[in-house]
């Protein structure tokens, strides 16, 4: 029997659910976690949820844009949590923080279901907590960690519920892993209607995709181009040549060349390069990774060779750009 059908009369306590956002953190990731909570209370008429917002120091903490979260509580306090979630964004990268660690670690040792949204599921896998566990991220820091931590069983999916940790992809996501989580606490009826106060009516499943199409994503639907395309990506750090690519196509080399520079502007091995300096960027920016190591990870033979390419394709040598 679910919560929602207890007595009138001996109302169950409100879960604690702890939010822990982090300086730089996106504020949709935030609203799209904390929202459904407070509806939950609201259309429930009675506390099913108390949220507790935490802060590292004394003051409000900033997000990307202009809004601030002021804090009820700090890290380290006894507050009886029965979850916390931590929402990260920006340049997670460099953030480092022992202390929060250990909290974090001993939260989990208390029993303390642990969630991170966005860039959050980097804090709890620095932490150690997402050791054996499945999990995922925003697709932007999933290469780096997925560099850093080759161990990790990082999914690209939108969530992912794992006995007691819960990951978030951020952005609207958020939305899909609260109502799985009401759904599961108040039953699918009541979950439905917290989603429908947000006009949320297409409710997505755990395993969908955390970007477009890849026609979409690429900017053409002809089968050859999104085959290439397709390999592309699965070959960052170990290149095909065009002989290769076209094989997979199904054309010619001719063919397949003059398909990419016909419909998007550029040769195939062009394109191809261009999106391993792309991955490299994201690496760049995501990750502490030495140069190196993100040129071998790319696909360029040394980080003399890498430094030349990304110059010549973004006017800046890498360590500039980081």
């Amino acid at each position: 029997m679910s919560e929602m059908d207890a007595s009138p009369d001996h109302p169950p306590k409100p879960a604690r659910i702890g939010i822990l956002p982090i300086d730089d953190f996106a504020v949709m990731s935030y609203a799209a976690t904390v929202e459904p909570l407070r509806a939950a209370n609201l259309l429930a008429e009675r506390p099913l949820y108390e949220v507790i917002h935490l802060a590292q120091g004394v003051g409000a903490v900033p997000s990307s844009g202009a809004a601030v979260v002021p804090p009820d509580a700090r890290v380290g306090d006894a507050l009886g949590l029965d979850m916390l979630f931590v929402i990260a964004g920006g340049d997670i990268s460099a953030y480092r923080d022992p202390p929060l660690y250990k909290w974090l670690a001993r939260l989990a040792r208390e029993g303390v279901a642990l969630g991170g949204v966005s860039g959050g599921p980097v804090i709890l896998a620095r932490a150690g907590l997402m050791a054996g566990r499945r999990m995922t991220l925003h697709w932007e820091y999933a290469e780096a960690l997925a560099e850093l931590s080759p161990d990790l069983a990082i999914e690209r999916t939108l969530y992912v519920i794992d006995r007691d940790r819960m990951t978030c992809a951020g952005g609207t996501a958020p939305l899909d892993m609260m109502h799985a989580l009401i759904a599961r606490q108040h039953g699918a009826r009541f979950a439905r209607q917290v989603s429908d106060w947000f006009m949320h009516t297409d409710i997505r499943p755990p395993v969908g995709p955390q970007r477009g199409g890849l026609a979409q994503r690429v900017g053409a639907h002809t089968p050859a181009i999104l085959d290439a395309v397709e390999a592309m990506e699965s070959h960052v750090a170990d290149p095909l040549d065009l002989s290769q690519l076209a094989g997979i196509a199904g054309v010619s080399a001719r063919q397949l060349n003059r398909l990419f520079t016909d419909q998007l502007g550029q040769p195939a091995m062009r394109y191809y390069r261009a999106l391993r300096l792309g991955r490299a960027q994201s690496l760049l920016r995501n990750s502490a990774l030495p140069l190196t190591q993100i040129a071998l990870a790319t696909g360029f033979a040394n980080s003399s060779h890498f430094s030349r390419a990304y110059s010549a394709q973004f006017g800046q040598a890498p360590s500039q750009y980081r």
